[in-house]
């Protein structure tokens, strides 16, 4: 049986020594630190760099931040905001020139010709079903008499649309035609159309009466009619509207001796005459204009404008 010698418990001086020695080993594996950081140009390192040149940035941007020169630079979306009101102000500037308002209405006025025309040539078509019914009285399809019973509602419609088209013509024109006569001729044709149509559905000559077949047949006569009755109506506003000056630039006569104005200069003219001489002096007028430069430069009367003429060529008459 062996024994052990118990180890003895190492003292404060032991382990004083052991950890100088294994700091000594340390100190031996790993090299030892630079006192001093490695600086840089100027005595400064990267961070004090990094820092000196941000507060130089910010004092900058505050220098900067103060000049409101590019809050006064329109954006993109500015520009194109201005171009837009800027275009729709000379839009409706042009919509009040009287020329422009006169186009305006004669184009309205030829779409709603068209418009009303379009709809009687399919409201007599509608109806021709009807008129070959009431024409053809029972004939055998494809015999004679069924075949020309389509023909009835076409020549009438023709008829019709002659007198109809030459008055919605000549009224476009400012020449309207008041005739009873055609309105007379109109209304015969409409009456013997409705009257063919509604016959054969009416009640007691139906052989079963129905409302709904009677306004079917009797919806194309009825459109026809209303469109032969207001389109006149409408056209005669139409001839009646007052567009401005434009009303006045036909219908003009010169004096007989050119030397002599239109008119006689009242204030207005004077006035005109001051802005024409002023636009002459900046060279926006030739120095001598004619009445439509003059016209258009000034926004005035076909009058005006020829007393603005005759006074600026004449200034003794003045």
């Amino acid at each position: 049986m062996s024994l052990t010698t118990p180890t003895p418990e190492p003292t404060p001086d032991d382990v004083a020594r052991g950890l100088a020695e294994f700091e000594r080993h340390l100190a031996e594996q790993i090299p030892a630190l630079p006192a001093v950081l490695p600086v840089e140009t100027g005595g400064e390192t990267k961070r004090v760099q990094r820092l000196r040149a941000e507060v130089a940035e910010a004092h900058l941007l505050a220098d900067l931040q103060d000049d409101a020169a590019p809050l006064l630079l329109d954006t993109a979306k500015v520009r194109k905001r201005r171009k837009a009101a800027r275009e729709a102000a000379r839009l409706h500037e042009l919509a009040q020139d009287p020329a422009m308002r006169a186009y305006q209405a004669a184009r309205m006025r030829r779409l709603l010709v068209a418009a009303g025309m379009v709809s009687l040539s399919l409201a007599l078509a509608w109806s021709t079903a009807g008129v070959q019914t009431f024409a053809a009285d029972g004939a055998p399809a494809w015999s004679p008499s069924w075949v020309f019973a389509w023909l009835v509602e076409p020549f009438m419609s023709l008829a019709l649309l002659v007198v109809v088209g030459a008055r919605a013509y000549l009224g476009t024109h400012g020449q309207p035609i008041h005739s009873p006569t055609l309105v007379r001729i109109e209304w015969l044709f409409l009456a013997l159309t409705l009257g063919m149509n509604a016959w054969p559905y009416l009640p007691g000559v139906a052989e079963t009466f129905s409302v709904s077949r009677l306004v079917l047949h009797i919806l194309g006569p009825i459109v026809a009619v209303a469109i032969v009755t207001a389109l006149p109506i409408i056209l005669a506003a139409f001839t009646g509207l007052d567009h401005g000056d434009a009303g006045r630039l036909t219908g003009l006569t010169y004096s007989a001796n050119a030397h002599d104005p239109v008119r006689a200069p009242g204030p207005d003219v004077a006035h005109l005459i001051d802005r024409a001489r002023t636009l002459i002096a900046t060279g926006e007028l030739p120095e001598v204009p004619s009445a439509y430069r003059l016209q258009r430069a000034l926004r005035c009367g076909m009058d005006d404008a020829r007393a603005v003429r005759d006074a600026l060529n004449h200034p003794t008459t003045n």
